[in-house]
């Protein structure tokens, strides 16, 4: 995915969609990286986020807080401590990815043939190997 929505006067999607479900940034990219269903230590998480570990405790004492994750005892190594969504974590996962997709108000501008062609040069440039873009 993709930050989309950059602009001027407009904020970059992930900051605008984590403020309208009173998240940080930070907090709404853990939930979408916290796979549902699923865990995953604070330690890893961390990795992905490029956090440090009590940078991840505030983090997540906060989301527990709200109820959006939990955290779980490893039964392997007691001394890890992992992470899963809740299930209103999880739905409000996926209402925030289901705003993250939403098509910027920019694209009503776009007649039906041009939406066409825009999906489709797109298509195109997400499929080029790197290496076949000019300037790579």
């Amino acid at each position: 995915m993709t930050l989309a929505g950059w602009g001027p006067g407009r904020q970059p999607r992930i900051p605008a969609v984590a403020q309208q479900f009173g998240l940080s940034p930070k907090q709404l990219v853990l939930l979408w990286r916290l796979p549902p269903g699923s865990t995953m230590s604070m330690r890893a998480m961390g990795d992905r986020l490029s956090c440090d570990a009590s940078f991840m405790t505030n983090m997540v004492d906060r989301l527990e807080e709200d109820d959006l994750i939990e955290r779980r005892p490893d039964p392997e190594d007691r001394r890890v401590t992992l992470i899963a969504l809740t299930e209103k974590g999880d739905g409000v996962r996926n209402d925030a990815l289901a705003a993250l997709l939403e098509p910027p108000p920019e694209f009503a501008a776009l007649d039906p043939d041009e939406v066409e062609q825009l999906a489709a040069l797109l298509a195109k440039a997400t499929a080029a190997e790197p290496s076949a873009v000019p300037g790579s």
